[in-house]
């Protein structure tokens, strides 16, 4: 049986490949959009861990999310930085992490920060921040670059780099008169922090002395070390918070949004996150509709490509039975065919899911600071395979119900 179907195939190669392929490039489309997702989810929820709200000035929690941690879009507004230390100073705080957004390197954000986020800051569970070259900042005008900042600016160690304001990849004009020294580099995470730079809050602050009427002085003063130090940030943007009790959590949610000195909100990172999946859940729905219709026509495909060559097989059927086979082999041979069609289409698109997975997982993480993870097919993958190859046994069963019920004496009889 299993010799008649390859034969078959090779009989009608153009297209049983075509059916192939239909089903191979549908396969790895529907389980590269799943794996996708589902890696992207991981990312984005790994990329901050260990922290338990977000503050910001009041607003929506998903901008604030989304600009503070993924560096994506623009502060709707400033904090005073005496807020921050008020609220710092509460015994029920572990460490906070400031954050101060506004200017940025070619495209890539610059934030303002200190020493906390590099002692504090974990991602993807317990991992934390580390240098793969250099030290981290000890002076104002000192910066500490991403991995990705890194390799696409080709930066080292010791470069001078001059900051742009603005957060846009033209920026509006550059702080030429402030250079910065890279003083360390990043290893790798797999986050938007591979994309950023890091400043002091001093060194935020020197970028914009001078600035009291809203425009940079005509001349730059140039500052001593003694005197950059000096510096202190009136503003920040956000800062993150890490409690010793998480059962605190919502109470001390609730004391941060009715913060007397100013507005503020405060966000738990994982509900927010979970707001962001909800807003793009109906594209995550449209992919995976589009890969299922590709997957129809490749069924559709099969299941035309077996019955029209009925007409063209009446005499082979008819050979088959003059021979001792009996209706229900050339039943079971058809089925057999689709079923070969759909579980080799499956094998192969299978392989090429993870083949394309793993040659863009690179530039992925480049490109979007999303990790792709290689994993064995889950439950709804094997649900996926399982609806396929009997949708595939089903798209050829008309054929071979049409083929049983074939006489062999009109196999035999010619057509006029």
């Amino acid at each position: 049986m299993i010799s008649l179907i390859l034969k078959s195939f090779r009989h009608r190669w153009v297209t049983s490949m075509v059916c192939l392929l239909s089903i191979a490039l549908s396969t790895g489309l529907f389980l590269g959009i799943q794996q996708i997702r589902n890696s992207a989810r991981e990312s984005f929820t790994d990329a901050v861990s260990k922290a338990d709200l977000l503050v910001g000035a009041r607003g929506g929690s998903l901008p604030l999310l989304l600009y503070s941690i993924f560096h994506l879009g623009q502060p709707i507004n400033n904090i005073s930085y005496s807020t921050f230390e008020d609220i710092e100073k509460h015994p029920a705080i572990s460490w906070a992490i400031p954050y101060s957004l506004g200017d940025s390197y070619h495209g890539h954000r610059v934030v303002g920060t200190s020493n906390a986020l590099f002692e504090h800051y974990h991602f993807r569970g317990d991992n934390k921040i580390s240098l793969k070259a250099g030290n981290y900042f000890s002076r104002p005008d000192e910066v500490v670059i991403g991995s990705v900042v890194a390799k696409k600016q080709k930066l080292k160690v010791g470069d001078p780099i001059i900051l742009t304001h603005g957060v846009s990849s033209e920026g509006i004009f550059q702080h030429d008169q402030t250079p910065f020294k890279i003083s360390g580099i990043l290893n790798s995470t797999a986050t938007p922090l591979d994309k950023a730079l890091f400043i002091t809050l001093q060194g935020m602050e020197l970028l914009h002395e001078g600035w009291e009427s809203g425009v940079p002085p005509e001349e730059q003063t140039q500052l001593s070390e003694e005197e950059m130090n000096r510096l202190r940030p009136n503003q920040i943007t956000s800062f993150l918070i890490g409690l010793k009790s998480r059962m605190m959590v919502l109470r001390f949610k609730g004391m941060i949004d009715q913060y007397k000195n100013e507005p503020l909100t405060a966000t738990i990172p994982a509900l927010g996150l979970q707001e962001l999946w909800n807003t793009v859940g109906y594209v995550e729905s449209a992919l995976s509709l589009i890969s299922l219709c590709v997957l129809a026509v490749g069924l559709m495909g099969i299941f035309i490509a077996l019955y029209s060559s009925l007409q063209e097989r009446r005499r082979e059927m008819a050979l088959f039975r003059a021979v001792g086979a009996g209706t229900f082999h050339i039943f079971l041979m058809l089925i057999g065919e689709a079923f070969f069609l759909v579980f080799m289409g499956l094998i192969f698109g299978l392989a090429l899911n993870y083949l394309a997975l793993y040659l863009i997982n690179t530039w992925f993480i480049d490109e979007f600071s999303l990790f792709l993870s290689l994993k064995a097919p889950g439950t709804s993958e094997f649900i996926f395979i399982g609806s396929t190859l009997i949708s595939g046994v089903l798209a050829g069963t008309i054929p071979a119900i049409k083929a049983y019920r074939q006489s062999l004496q009109d196999g035999l009889t010619v057509q006029l």
